[in-house]
């Protein structure tokens, strides 16, 4: 249950970074406020799953959800860079992420 809580929290974590993109600096209403939702819930997912999975584990794990999964989305509906060295930094953040949930 705590991995799939933290999964979910990485989500959570990705949906907060593209609302704080579109709160253009928190001067958009309902974006600030579903940017400020967001990351309420998403840190709130994350110290439940810390109830029983290690902290360093679980930050790292969570961490990178967000950043990957945020560069992945960036780049498929923003028209961010798809470079093949940033492609390959995406696809390491995630390996790391499936080692780290592999040993634990």
């Amino acid at each position: 249950m705590a991995w799939t809580l933290l999964g979910i929290a990485g989500i959570v974590e990705i949906a907060f970074a593209f609302a704080m993109k579109r709160s253009e600096g928190f001067t958009r209403l309902i974006p600030a406020l579903f940017t400020v939702g967001t990351g309420l819930l998403s840190v709130f997912l994350l110290s439940i799953s810390l109830r029983t999975l290690p902290v360093g584990t679980a930050y790292a794990v969570w961490t990178g959800i967000g950043a990957a999964g945020t560069a992945i989305l960036g780049i498929a509906l923003l028209g961010e860079s798809a470079a093949p060295i940033r492609i390959l930094c995406i696809v390491l953040i995630l390996a790391g992420v499936i080692g780290l949930k592999q040993v634990s």
